[in-house]
């Protein structure tokens, strides 16, 4: 069948929208319509080759829902009709990770994901010429339909509407994963959020909710102040007019010295959800003893930042990596999409504008230059 889709070809440059040749699923894979895909920063990291030397070329976006519309040999999980979550992992179930409770980082995941192929290692997607169109991370999703992995899909919840069941898919439980299962915020911790993008608001609010007590966001964007507030933060602090560091600690119960230093203070849970090598600089600097920072935001992978060690250790502190929240996609996205249709998330808030396919490249734009608050929806359908 025939296809639109995004297709990234060079990167650092825009992508072009194509048509493409999709094949029929296979046995255990499942033809989606896509009718709501989510613009993620991920998605403009990939296209500036962030992650590295990605194969390509290959369709872009990995924030999906859709509906089923044709299941392959031995599926059983779905069915013609359903309305699903695409999620960009897979997991094997059978590694040691998986076996662990730890399926977000399944170690036969990677290599089919960083190739750009389904778990499989097979490519359905074919060009004008017949060249193969590889996927990114399972899912491919800007694009109006595509053949995918079964066993990644998940139900979307009756009461949820698709342009919000999207973000179940990466925004939501990454976000939410890492604050409650890898910094395990706990009621009156001391809390600070470097970004408050898309899914920093989703640490914002994931944070209020577990009564974070100070919750303070810092952001180069004082225009996004409002919706941080909205979604409970405490404080906020424009980091491109001072310094954040010092205000923190002062917020957080640390004492000015004579010397201009400050004794005590600082975030017992700093988050970065940036990708900034300076924000995680600033955010090490926040974090009071035995503080812990969780790195959400992911820096090209080419770059490096320098930490004293020796405040490290005679401070106790941690640096706690968290991809996709350290969540169990099946367990943990149908419980947060309980809390979605409850109101709690504040989705119908969180998504603030829905494009269409061809403004693809004016919303990555938009992204590149801090233009875009909340969560920019792609209109498949």
């Amino acid at each position: 069948m025939k296809i639109k889709a995004a297709v990234l070809r060079e990167y650092k440059k825009p992508v072009s929208i194509e048509t493409l040749d999709l094949e029929a699923p296979q046995a255990n894979e499942v033809l989606v319509k896509y009718v709501h895909t989510g613009f993620c920063n991920s998605d403009l990291h990939m296209m500036e080759g962030a992650f590295g030397p990605v194969p390509l070329p290959l369709v872009i976006g990995h924030e999906v829902g859709g509906v089923v519309e044709k299941v392959g040999p031995g599926v059983q999980n779905v069915k013609k009709g359903d309305r699903v979550i695409v999620p960009w992992l897979v997991s094997c179930g059978e590694c040691p990770e998986c076996l662990r409770g730890k399926s977000n980082i399944c170690r036969r995941a990677f290599y089919p994901s960083l190739q750009g192929t389904l778990f499989s290692g097979g490519l359905r997607m074919k060009d004008k010429d017949g060249a193969p169109v590889r996927y990114q991370t399972f899912v491919s999703g800007f694009a109006t339909h595509q053949v995918v992995d079964a066993r990644g899909l998940i139900h979307v919840h009756d009461e949820m509407p698709l342009d919000q069941a999207c973000l179940m898919g990466c925004c939501v439980p990454t976000a939410w994963g890492a604050v409650t299962n890898k910094a395990n915020v706990q009621p009156g911790d001391s809390v600070v959020v470097y970004g408050a993008g898309g899914v920093g608001l989703m640490v914002i609010r994931a944070a209020a909710l577990r009564q974070a007590n100070p919750l303070i966001v810092v952001d180069l964007e004082g225009s996004k102040e409002k919706m941080a507030r909205e979604f409970g933060a405490t404080h906020f602090i424009n980091n491109s007019e001072e310094d954040p560091v010092p205000k923190i600690l002062k917020l957080t119960g640390g004492v000015l010295m004579d010397d201009g230093e400050f004794m005590g203070g600082g975030g017992d849970v700093v988050f970065e959800v940036i990708g900034n090598s300076g924000a995680y600089v600033q955010a090490f600097w926040s974090l009071g003893m035995s503080g812990k920072l969780v790195a959400v935001g992911i820096i090209p992978y080419d770059e490096t930042f320098a930490l004293p060690q020796t405040f490290l250790t005679f401070h106790d502190k941690s640096v706690l990596g968290s991809l996709y929240g350290s969540i169990s996609t099946h367990l943990d996205i149908p419980r947060y999409s309980e809390i979605a249709v409850r109101g709690d998330m504040m989705l119908d808030k969180l998504v603030t504008n829905h494009f269409k396919l061809e403004d693809i490249n004016e919303v990555a734009d938009a992204l590149r230059k801090r233009e875009i608050q909340g969560r920019w929806v792609c209109d498949l359908d």
